[in-house]
């Protein structure tokens, strides 16, 4: 039995976006309790972030774990300061209990939010029949696949013949491998399953990019997938710098 439902996942997710969009830091789906809110690997005062902003959105998309009980949000915004968050709900008893953003804007790792805007649009990320769908197992292995493969060449994720790659505003069509030397492992993974939507997304620590950031923990960044018949045709990855370009 799902932890929890869809439809309440949809319903507090909107009210996020739409609180983001308002700058309020106070909405119907927040618990009453503690709410730990996070920005960047970094806890933060949530009356001080991003949520109180108020930002004009011009594309967003979500994907629902009712297993876990928790939605990943992708929200793109071109106009004022130009952003590109992703952000990870958690709930407990159908209130929001922690909110985690990976917010990327200019400076941040091939950052362009124009370019993210436009290839998002291109995409095609419809419901996949039922009887179409992979499990969750399968899901998350494609992910954590593609992840491992960075520092074990061994790993061969299943890439579509299609696959195509967004990082930053950056968009690679036909080959999504990615290889760094030296081996490494990437640490504290954070997973959103949707076995509808075929998709995952996984917030972790990248090592070594960020020149100002010690190997361990990483960098902040997250990626999302889509995976249909088994195989990976859709990857998105965000990732935050201390510096400029992660001083690259």
């Amino acid at each position: 039995m799902a932890a929890c439902t869809r439809a309440m996942l949809q319903q507090a997710t909107t009210e996020y976006i739409d609180a983001l969009a308002a700058g309020k830091t106070t909405f119907g789906s927040l618990s009453s309790g503690t709410v730990a809110y996070r920005e960047n690997d970094a806890v933060l005062d949530i009356t001080k972030g991003v949520l109180s902003q108020g930002i004009k959105i011009d594309f967003n998309r979500s994907i629902y774990d009712t297993t876990l009980c928790a939605s990943y949000t992708e929200i793109v915004a071109t106009t004022k300061h130009a952003y590109v968050i992703g952000t990870r709900l958690e709930f407990s008893e159908d209130k929001i209990t922690k909110i985690e953003s990976v917010v990327c804007d200019d400076g941040d790792w091939l950052f362009n939010a124009a370019g993210s805007l436009n290839y998002n649009k291109r995409e095609t990320w419809d419901t996949i029949p039922e009887g179409k769908r992979n499990t969750r197992a399968e899901i998350k292995a494609a992910g954590d696949a593609y992840i491992d493969a960075w520092g074990n060449s061994s790993v061969k994720p299943p890439f579509s013949s299609q696959c195509a790659r967004l990082e930053g505003g950056s968009y690679l069509t036909g080959n999504c491998k990615l290889n760094f030397q030296p081996p490494f492992e990437v640490t504290n993974r954070r997973y959103t399953i949707d076995e509808e939507l075929g998709a995952v997304d996984i917030f972790h620590n990248f090592p070594f990019l960020d020149k100002a950031i010690a190997r361990d923990p990483g960098t902040q960044t997250n990626n999302l997938l889509r995976v249909e018949a088994g195989q990976i045709k859709y990857i998105h990855e965000n990732t935050v710098c201390t510096k400029k370009s992660c001083a690259k």
